[in-house]
């Protein structure tokens, strides 16, 4: 995830993820290109959504996430992201590579409300 964020700097990055939505843990990660072509907002493009639900759904997954990068500003949340979040069981991860070392923050945001949740991340 962080090296497909930074891959695409200028440029925010953007994927989706794939786990169990029971447990909210993801297990997979799914590289998406940004179709907005966008420092500033991402689409992600529908063929690789369409491949990412099928390749989670092939493999007893959901898709539970999506991610996308914030090049020069915090990990949280801007206005158009909130807008644009479609799901409110869904996880949005941000990676901010604004400073030198990446960081991640996730979210649920529903009906505009914004909460931070862990992140955990687990060797594998």
């Amino acid at each position: 995830m962080i090296g497909h964020c930074l891959d695409g700097v200028p440029l925010e990055a953007c994927g989706l993820l794939g786990g169990d939505p029971a447990t909210g843990k993801a297990t997979l990660c799914y590289p998406a290109r940004n179709d907005a072509a966008s420092a500033r907002l991402y689409t992600v493009n529908p063929q690789d959504h369409l491949r990412a639900g099928r390749d989670a759904e092939a493999r007893g997954l959901d898709l539970i996430g999506v991610f996308h990068s914030h090049t020069h500003t915090d990990a949280y949340p801007s206005p158009t992201d909130v807008a644009q979040a479609p799901d409110p069981a869904w996880h949005y991860v941000i990676v901010s590579l604004r400073d030198m070392a990446p960081v991640i923050r996730s979210f649920r945001i529903q009906d505009g409300n914004i909460a931070e949740e862990p992140v955990v991340l687990e060797g594998g």
